[in-house]
C-alpha cells in the first residue's frame, strides 16, 4: 500500500488548480513499466504517469519511490476557486481519490497489487505560492496591522540590489483568508516563477485586505496609508533598489495604485494596471509617470471610467499612446501590438480590449454573473499572461 500521498497545485490565469498527485511507497518503483491505465483518479484526466526519486515533478522519469500522476488543468475539478455572482472569491483545499487499479512494479521485481481502494491526499503542495512568507505588519502609532506575503529571491544576497514588484488585490479576495490574492491569478504569483525569477530575480509583495481600501467615490481608508508604510519598510529592511519599484493590481488594485502614484509620483518606476478607474479630477499628477492601463470595453465602469481619465491627461499635454486588442490574438500578436505601442516612446499607455474578444466562449451564455462583471473579471485573466508587458513594465527604472 502506497503511504502518502501528496496533491500538487499550480496557479493559473483562472486560479489555483490541482495539477498532479504523488504517491509514496515503501520500495522505488520500476519507471518503464508504469503506465495510465495502472492509476484512476476520481473526476480527473491523468496526462502522464512517473516515478522519480523525489517527491517533485520532472521532465524525465527515473526510478523512485514517488509515482507522479500529472493531471489536465482543464478537467472541471482541477480548480480549487469558487467565484460568485459578485465577484467574492473563495479558495478550497486540494482534493484527489487516487486508486491504484493495476499491479505495479518495484525495482527488485516485486509488485504492489492493485486493490482498487481510493486514497485521498493528506499533505498539498502549492508551487510558488509556497515560496511566499506571510507576515504582519503592525503600525505602532495607530495599533492596526496589515496582512502581507513576501517572496524573496531563492539567493537573495544583502550585497546585491533587487527590484521590487507590489500587487494589489481586486476587491473580490478581501476576505480574512491570506492566500487569496495569490491563488486567485496570476498578479501576484507570476513575478515569482521560476521562468520570471530566472530572467530578473525581483521581491513580490502582496499584501492582503480583509476589506476594501478603496471605493468608488475616490476615497481611500486608512489601510491604504499602511501600504505606503509596508512598502518603505519593506524596501528600507531588505537590499532592494528604490529606483526599481513596480506597482501593479487589478480593480480595487488598479485604484489603489492609480492614488498611490498621484500621491507619491516619485515612488514607482512604472506601473501595470488592469480593470479599474479613478478619478479624473486629480489624475492629472501622474502625467508624466510610466503607466500601462488595460481595460475591457465590455466592463463599462472601468472602460468609462479611464477614458474619462485618459481624456483630463490629455488636457494636460500627456502623451498617451491609444490601442485595441483582440484578447484572444496568439501570444506572437500579442507581443507584436505590445511593441507597437512601446515603438510611440510615449509614457502613459491605454489599451482597450475589444467587446467580444474578452470571455471565453463557454462562460458568454452563464446567466449567474453579469456581464460586466464577466469582462471586468476576464481583463486580468488575459493581462498577466501577457510575456511582454512585463517586460515592459521592468524595462524602466527611475533617474536618481
Amino acid at each position: 500500500m502506497p503511504e502518502n500521498v501528496t496533491a500538487i497545485t499550480e496557479v493559473f490565469a483562472d486560479g489555483q488548480k490541482v495539477t498532479a498527485a504523488i504517491i509514496e511507497y515503501a520500495h522505488g518503483i520500476d519507471n518503464v513499466k508504469l503506465l495510465k491505465t495502472q492509476y484512476a483518479v476520481e473526476g480527473r484526466t491523468i496526462t502522464a504517469v512517473y516515478a522519480n526519486s523525489k517527491p517533485e515533478l520532472t521532465s524525465e522519469g527515473r526510478d523512485g519511490k514517488y509515482v507522479i500522476l500529472e493531471l489536465d488543468p482543464e478537467d472541471t475539478l482541477a480548480c480549487t476557486i469558487v467565484q460568485n455572482s459578485t465577484g467574492e472569491v473563495k479558495v478550497q483545499p486540494a482534493q484527489v481519490n487516487v486508486r491504484q487499479v493495476e499491479d505495479i512494479w518495484t525495482v527488485t521485481g516485486a509488485t504492489y497489487s492493485a486493490t482498487g481502494d481510493v486514497l485521498v491526499n493528506n499533505t498539498q503542495i502549492n508551487l510558488v505560492v509556497d515560496d511566499f512568507i506571510e507576515q504582519n505588519f503592525w503600525d505602532l502609532k495607530t495599533g492596526q496591522f496589515l496582512r502581507y506575503s513576501l517572496f524573496i529571491p531563492e539567493h537573495y544576497s544583502a550585497d546585491k540590489s533587487y527590484p521590487l514588484v507590489v500587487f494589489i488585490h481586486d476587491r473580490g479576495v478581501c476576505s480574512p483568508t491570506q492566500s487569496l490574492g495569490l491563488v486567485q491569478g496570476l498578479g501576484g504569483v507570476i513575478w515569482a516563477s521560476p521562468a520570471e525569477q530566472a530572467k530578473r530575480e525581483c521581491f513580490v509583495l502582496v499584501p492582503h485586505y480583509a476589506e476594501a481600501i478603496v471605493n468608488d467615490r475616490f476615497e481611500t481608508t486608512m489601510h491604504f496609508d499602511l501600504t505606503v508604510d509596508l512598502i518603505n519598510s519593506i524596501t528600507n529592511h531588505y537590499s532592494i533598489n528604490k529606483q526599481r519599484l513596480y506597482a501593479t493590481g487589478q480593480s480595487m488594485g488598479c485604484m489603489s495604485m492609480l492614488e498611490m502614484n498621484i500621491k507619491y509620483p516619485h515612488m514607482f518606476a512604472a506601473a501595470l494596471l488592469c480593470a479599474g478607474q479613478w478619478n479624473p479630477d486629480t489624475i492629472s499628477a501622474i502625467a508624466e509617470n510610466n503607466v500601462w492601463v488595460l481595460v475591457s470595453e465590455g466592463d463599462d465602469r472601468a472602460f468609462n471610467g479611464m477614458n474619462a481619465c485618459m481624456s483630463s491627461l490629455e488636457s494636460v499635454g500627456a502623451k498617451i499612446s491609444r490601442a485595441v486588442w483582440n484578447a484572444r490574438a496568439s501570444e506572437a500578436d500579442q507581443a507584436d501590438v505590445v511593441q507597437a505601442m512601446i515603438a510611440e516612446s510615449k509614457n502613459i499607455k491605454y489599451t482597450m480590449f475589444e467587446n467580444g474578444t474578452v470571455v471565453p466562449e463557454d462562460e458568454k451564455d452563464d446567466p449567474t454573473i453579469p456581464d460586466m462583471l464577466k469582462n471586468h473579471m476576464h481583463t486580468w485573466k488575459v493581462v498577466y499572461k501577457i510575456e511582454s508587458l512585463r517586460d515592459w513594465l521592468f524595462s524602466h527604472e527611475k533617474a536618481n
